[in-house]
């Protein structure tokens, strides 16, 4: 299917099934105090003896503040994304479906941005934000990529927070606020990787081998900051964990090693059958927990 028939599907689909958090959502809704913000076996911490030291009450905070690393994170990416979709944009006709899909996606992440944070702040959270070093990487990514590593880095975080999210909006022991904003994200969310898939194995067939090899490295280091950064070490503060203590740990923890294993599984798939796992970017993948 060419690119200008799966965007014309993809804005018929964005004009039937679009959402608007501020109308959907009952912002004013008080927290449940005995519901988690993530499903309880899906916290980092988990089954560790970390976990079993903490009352059901820290239990709880742990996975607030947990949500809000997530929501910070996807706030993070869906910013560059932002940035790379209007780049595209500018050398391309307006008139061209796939030009106009791009700016309908771009509108989609600007709610879901505002979405993710009205969430947060209604937790009463901190932004959970990335590193000084990734902080530049991602402004040097919004300002430059292009092809398979633009479509590739994205995909990884978009299927990622699609898993979650689509667990957690269907668990009934989840704050109704989080599931809400899950079911929102995930339904809009369908439409952008269907659209990056598709144009990402476009890049992939009409890239050359010295390009993909570069790429394949760019795409490991998003992986690895995905999989390090979904949960932030400054989340276990908030429970009187060091964070040092803390993150070790969570990467330690069988329970949540299958998390991000199950949660990356299908975007893992599809970049291996495109060829873009491998060379020496693999010790990253491995470091990032998502293999």
């Amino acid at each position: 299917m060419d690119r200008s028939t799966t965007a014309t599907r993809l804005l018929a689909s964005s004009a039937a099934h679009s959402y608007d958090p501020e109308v959907e959502i009952d912002w004013d809704a008080p927290l449940l105090p005995d519901h988690w913000f993530v499903p309880e076996t899906r916290s980092s911490l988990y089954g560790t003896p970390l976990w079993h030291a903490l009352s059901p009450a820290q239990r709880r905070t742990l996975t607030r503040h947990e949500a809000a690393s997530i929501a910070s994170l996807g706030v993070w990416f869906e910013t560059i994304l932002m940035q790379l979709l209007l780049r595209e944009y500018y050398t391309q006709s307006p008139t061209d479906p796939h030009a106009q899909y791009a700016l309908t996606e771009v509108a989609d992440e600007c709610r879901h941005s505002v979405m993710f944070g009205r969430m947060i702040e209604k937790l009463d959270c901190p932004v959970y934000r990335v590193g000084g070093f990734d902080n530049q990487l991602g402004k040097f990514i919004a300002a430059t990529a292009t092809g398979p590593r633009m479509y590739a880095a994205i995909l990884i975080a978009e299927e990622l927070l699609d898993a979650l999210q689509r667990e957690a909006s269907a668990d009934e022991t989840v704050q109704p606020l989080v599931r809400m904003v899950s079911r929102i994200h995930v339904i809009e969310e369908a439409r952008h990787v269907r659209y990056a898939r598709a144009e990402l194995a476009r890049q992939v067939r009409a890239a050359g081998r010295r390009r993909l090899a570069c790429d394949r490295l760019i795409i490991a280091r998003a992986a690895y900051l995905t999989g390090r950064r979904l949960i932030a070490p400054e989340v276990y503060a908030s429970v009187g964990i060091d964070p040092q203590a803390g993150a070790r740990a969570a990467r330690e923890n069988p329970s949540h090693q299958a998390t991000l294993r199950w949660a990356g599984r299908k975007v893992v798939d599809y970049l291996r059958e495109l060829g873009l796992i491998g060379g020496p970017g693999l010790i990253l993948w491995r470091r990032s927990g998502l293999l």
